[in-house]
């Protein structure tokens, strides 16, 4: 009979990203956002005493910001785990140096590698529909870079733009940005596999069970809402310059002992 493996007792985590870190659409009743980095760490907690937990990720953030303000941050607290996400930002953006960002994205792995037991990188998922589609090429490089990074420092890779689940629209929020909380809950899960903990989900990469499509009406109605209450104001703050994450402080800016939702 073959014996599993157990998995190294890990007894810190900082995540570092963007909105898909913070935990954006995954809301809480008092207005906060949660996120599959706060359920990890929650399980986390769950099996090691003293578990501490940092979340440094802001929404909006490109990877050049991230480097700036969170990766020095994250290196300086010796974490056993430290997740990077980030550089999607970057690419949705209509002019983007992917050489620059993919520059960036290694001058912060280089940092974070070291300064961890165990580094842990994504390949974001992507929602099937017509913007994928326009900047799957960008996505697709920095996934590459990803890769590359992962096997030259040791990095693990959680494939959630592979996840059948994780492009199901149904998993989205209707701003189509952010995952819902059926979506952080997948994540956190392939996570948690990722890092060698046995599966409490094992077909988290499988969508939900068929439903009757929208009809046409309830889609134009859908579409309209969406232009309207997320698609203009996203425009509107490219043409300024602005980011939603403009004077917002990290979610969990300290490595303290985690017992629950910050």
């Amino acid at each position: 009979m073959q014996t599993i493996p157990t998995p190294p007792p890990y007894s810190s985590l900082v995540a570092v990203g963007d909105s898909f870190t913070e935990g954006m659409s995954d809301l809480l009743p008092d207005g906060s956002y949660r996120g599959w980095a706060d359920l990890l760490a929650a399980r986390m907690a769950a099996r090691t005493p003293s578990f501490r937990y940092a979340n440094l990720a802001v929404r909006g953030k490109l990877i050049g910001q991230i480097v700036d303000e969170q990766v020095d941050a994250a290196a300086a607290m010796n974490a056993d785990v430290v997740t990077l996400v980030g550089g999607l930002n970057d690419t949705l953006r209509p002019k983007c140096d992917m050489g620059r960002v993919k520059g960036l994205l290694t001058e912060a792995v280089e940092r974070l590698a070291p300064s961890c037991r165990q580094l842990v990188l994504m390949r974001s998922p992507g929602r099937h529909g017509p913007v994928l589609e326009r900047f799957r090429p960008r996505m697709e490089e920095l996934f590459a870079c990803v890769d590359d990074l992962a096997a030259k420092h040791g990095a693990l890779v959680v494939d959630l733009y592979g996840a059948p689940s994780l492009a199901d629209p149904r998993l989205w929020d209707v701003d189509r940005l952010h995952l819902t909380a059926d979506g952080h809950r997948r994540v956190a899960e392939a996570v948690w596999q990722r890092l060698g903990h046995e599966a409490e989900d094992a077909e988290w990469h499988t969508p939900p069970p068929a439903t009757p499509p929208p009809g046409w009406a309830t889609r134009r109605a859908a579409d309209a809402r969406f232009a309207r209450q997320y698609l203009l104001p996203w425009i509107g703050r490219r043409l300024t310059g602005r980011s939603s994450g403009d004077g917002r402080p990290a979610k969990r800016p300290e490595l303290l002992p985690y017992e629950g939702p910050a």
